[in-house]
């Protein structure tokens, strides 16, 4: 299963630019503690004007949006990527806890700024092929693929607003181990209370 989207081909000058500028946003919103900052700083801070800061992305919530999915491109989705097959449930979820708590001040601030709905639609989207890939490994042929894909757009989206809720309102230093833990429990009661009465119905309609 390959992650890791590649970023469509442009030229290498706006490419490096792009990237300069999510990075500034990156670092200069977890130095502040706030999405608040100004366009001027951030294109100061990536080294090139405010008129290459518009040309890339139009407004401050746009670039904030795609620094905090480039985020997740470029540091979570490699770790889930490697080795995914051998990967057990609690080292997937470790990895996915992990990140939002090494990166908690800068996600917090999206999360709780204009730009929070587009964020956390964003990061569903990219997690959302994990979560099919571990309900098809757990399930195999005893669900049909529309449930599989419902499933884990149902655990994508509920998980998506655990996560949200950790990261924000959470008590400093979040324990990464500690919040898998419970990620865990969740899914388990899910998984063995609502599960078969989905796959009775899903295998009565292929007997």
């Amino acid at each position: 299963m390959d992650l890791n989207v590649p970023e469509p081909a442009r030229d290498r000058r706006v490419r490096r630019s792009r990237a300069a500028l999510m990075q500034a946003a990156v670092t200069l919103v977890t130095e502040r503690g706030t999405a608040a900052v100004a366009l001027s700083d951030i294109a100061e801070a990536a080294d090139v004007s405010r008129r290459v800061v518009y040309q890339h992305f139009g407004d401050r919530d746009t670039l904030l949006l795609e620094a905090g999915l480039d985020l997740a491109r470029r540091e979570l989705l490699p770790r889930l990527a490697d080795g995914f097959e051998k990967m057990t449930a609690r080292e997937q979820t470790l990895a996915v806890c992990r990140h939002f708590a090494e990166h908690r001040t800068f996600y917090r601030a999206l999360l709780t700024g204009s730009c929070a709905f587009a964020l956390d639609r964003g990061l569903i989207s990219l997690l959302l092929p994990v979560n099919r890939q571990s309900m098809q490994r757990l399930y195999g042929d005893r669900l049909a693929p529309d449930t599989i894909d419902d499933l884990a757009a149902f655990l994508a989206g509920g998980g998506s607003a655990f996560v949200t809720t950790w990261v924000v309102e959470g008590a400093d230093p979040l324990d990464p181990e500690a919040f898998a833990d419970r990620l865990l429990r969740v899914t388990s009661v899910l998984m063995t209370d609502a599960a078969p009465i989905t796959g009775d119905s899903d295998l009565e309609g292929r007997e």
